[in-house]
């Protein structure tokens, strides 16, 4: 899970910078057809941020089942803060901001939310298991 990660953030340029054209031209297009300006770059960077960190944060609620969502959010904060400083001391052509800290965080507490409410409706779900068969006859 973290190798991704690590690969997104320590990429020495830019992730989304060979798609940035394509992706002017796409919002632009969506503009002129009636979606918000709100709807922007910006938008669509916060929203990469987010989902990127929605499986950590899922995998992390998973493997720590005993662990609360603020817990989850912790970890994903120490891990995007790992990466922005990484970003911060050794790489030139990107840039650490706090908005990327945020966003990342809120995509693990997300991820975590989002699997915690998967694992209780689970749980109270009935079992829609197959009827036991012992020497080939079913229990009645």
């Amino acid at each position: 899970m973290l190798i991704p990660l690590a690969l997104v953030a320590f990429w020495p340029s830019p992730i989304d910078q060979p798609v940035q054209g394509d992706l002017a031209r796409i919002l632009k297009f969506l503009h002129t057809h009636g979606v918000p300006a709100w709807f922007n770059y910006k938008f669509v960077e916060a929203s990469a941020n987010v989902a990127l960190f929605i499986p950590l944060g899922a995998v992390s609620s998973l493997a720590f089942p005993d662990k609360r969502w603020w817990q989850i959010g912790s970890f994903g904060l120490i891990v995007s803060g790992c990466m922005e400083l990484g970003q911060l001391l050794f790489l030139d052509n990107r840039f650490a901001t706090l908005q990327d800290l945020v966003t990342n965080t809120g995509g693990a507490v997300i991820g975590a939310i989002l699997t915690i409410f998967i694992k209780r409706f689970q749980a109270r779900r009935p079992s829609d298991s197959w009827p036991e068969v012992h020497d080939g006859r079913k229990n009645r």
